[in-house]
């Protein structure tokens, strides 16, 4: 190891390794002044393999099977209109690959790297995604890696006794080395992120099926770590470890079932496990220890299941796209630089908008039980109809509340004439905002060239206090709001990315933010993208080209 990485691997460690929330996001976050500690130089050596296998499992091959099911985009989000597809492995096959599969390749010079279907920081993709069911097909009972290059299911677990309740979920972990390597400390929040893209990724897949995703909440992470075997430190003897994230139950019927993890964690101990996890790094690496130690802050517990109900809305602001939902999920693209001249129509902008509002069985944020703990601090630069300035989205009533009383007062919160009543948005102040946004952004065009730039602020203090695992669920939250928009922004014929290296405490200033009640946690921006002729676009599965 480089002395330099060692030296600031060494400069790292903590002495308690208890360390609080508050302490880890404030420690974490990027200022004018400096930047979160992260390597200094990225040492390529060590750059980790992007897909997880596990050798010596049973794998099952899954058909390419998205042209089957041609719903249209707009569609997904009305699910009475969608007939619910039978399980089987087209249905099953469908779900992973709109949710986590490859979508092209990329080629520039003598690089080639994949894009998938799920947006990443740094497309380091540290999310891993695993398929718990009783059994159909050639699929039997048990517990299945998705091995996304190979758009296969690794078996790493057949129950010896499959649970009576037919059922299907979902299991993420992350491995936080994948972003640590690239970003350091601030890795974990960008892993969290991440979860929350997947969530929403699997959400909208699902709904191309007619299905609904539901995050099981209750559900602690030493029962998900049993379920996936994640726990199996021979599996993992000479790899990476995965941290257990979220469990996600697939319902394929209007009718829910209830779903005893407690029994599902009995099957997998009681079942037999296969496979060893393969290493995607040399032993070698620079080490961050501050992740491991919020990482144990924020394990979660068991907890009581989470009751609530969006309130009624108006049908979403109607969007003009006539694409299927496979080809806008499939063409999504992060921006890398926009042309600093387009205007996003009113309207578009309206639907973006109205899209992250909490409704009642409208994917993806369905599959949530909490409030909306987010909102919108919007840079409008180029909105047909809206002046250039600063706006605010509250996403919920008691949000609105919150965000009067913690914002500065001198900010004016008219309410547009053009903007649905709603819509909880407001123009805070008047002016061009584009040199603010481009600075807040870590001196990024990309916050000042587009129609409009965010940052999503969290209802911060009230969320972490005493539950410090709800510190995931912001960030999670502001993955799936993520997701949304970068989907909406491909079918409004513009382009979105996801901004994660942002002044976190030069938006509060902004905003007049004094304390933590309120923090930021995402930055976004939309608009009208340059694309680089030289970067060569392949096909995502010209490799598997003999499969059915």
């Amino acid at each position: 190891m480089p002395a330099l990485f060692t030296a600031i691997a060494h400069n790292n460690k903590m002495k308690n390794n208890n360390i609080s929330v508050i302490d880890y996001h404030q420690r974490s976050k990027h200022r004018l002044q400096q930047y979160a500690n992260g390597p200094h130089n990225l040492d390529w050596a060590t750059q980790p393999n992007p897909f997880r296998e596990f050798t010596g499992c049973q794998q099952i091959e899954l058909p390419l099977a998205t042209q089957m099911f041609s719903a249209g985009f707009t569609e997904i989000y009305q699910r009475e209109k969608i007939p619910c597809a039978a399980v089987d492995n087209k249905a099953i096959a469908t779900l992973f690959e709109l949710a986590m599969g490859l979508s092209a390749w990329k080629v520039y010079g003598n690089s080639r790297w994949a894009l998938r279907n799920n947006p990443s920081s740094g497309n380091l993709h540290p999310t891993e995604s695993y398929f718990i069911s009783a059994g159909f097909d050639n699929i039997t009972a048990g517990v299945y890696h998705y091995h996304s290059y190979l758009h296969s299911l690794e078996q790493r677990c057949a129950f010896n006794s499959p649970p009576v309740t037919d059922m299907l979920l979902v299991g993420l972990s992350s491995i936080h080395w994948r972003e640590a390597w690239k970003y350091g400390e601030r890795a974990y929040r960008y892993c969290q992120h991440d979860v929350g893209h997947a969530i929403a990724a699997f959400a909208c897949a699902a709904a191309t099926l007619g299905w609904q995703i539901e995050l099981l909440d209750n559900t602690g992470d030493e029962h998900i770590n049993s379920l996936l075997g994640l726990n199996r430190t021979q599996d993992f003897s000479h790899a990476e470890r995965e941290v257990a994230d979220v469990l996600l139950q697939i319902h394929t019927r209007p009718e829910h079932i209830t779903v005893n993890t407690e029994d599902l964690v009995r099957c997998a101990q009681q079942g037999n496990w296969y496979g060893q996890a393969n290493r995607l790094s040399p032993p070698s690496h620079i080490d961050w220890p501050v992740i491991d130690d919020i990482s144990h802050s924020c394990v979660k517990p068991q907890t009581d299941n989470a009751h609530w109900t969006p309130p009624p809305l108006p049908k979403l602001i109607t969007s003009p796209s006539v694409q299927s939902a496979v080809t806008i999920i499939q063409q999504r693209r992060s921006a890398q630089a926009f042309d600093g001249i387009s205007t996003l129509p009113l309207q578009r902008f309206y639907r973006m908008l109205d899209c992250v509002l909490p409704r009642i069985n409208t994917p993806p944020l369905d599959s949530l039980h909490w409030q909306a703990r987010i909102h919108l601090a919007l840079f409008v630069h180029r909105v047909a109809g809206l002046e250039p300035g600063l706006y605010i989205l509250a996403r919920s009533a008691s949000g609105e509340k919150i965000l009067r009383e913690n914002l500065s007062k001198e900010f004016d919160w008219n309410k547009p004439e053009s903007a649905p009543e709603h819509l909880m948005f407001y123009q805070l102040a008047t002016g061009e905002a584009r040199d603010a946004a481009r600075v807040i952004s870590c001196h990024q065009d990309i916050a000042a060239d587009s129609a409009f730039s965010l940052g999503m602020l969290a209802e911060f203090d009230n969320t972490i206090e005493n539950k410090p695992w709800q510190y995931r669920q912001l960030f999670w939250e502001a993955g799936m709001i993520g997701q949304i928009l970068y989907l909406e922004a491909e079918a409004a014929n513009v382009r979105a990315t996801g901004i994660g290296c942002y002044f976190d405490d030069s938006l509060h200033e902004i905003l007049g933010i004094q304390n933590t009640v309120l923090q930021s946690m995402y930055h976004f921006t939309i608009g009208a993208a340059i694309t680089d002729e030289r970067v060569v676009t392949e096909p995502a599965y010209a490799h598997l080209k003999n499969r059915k």
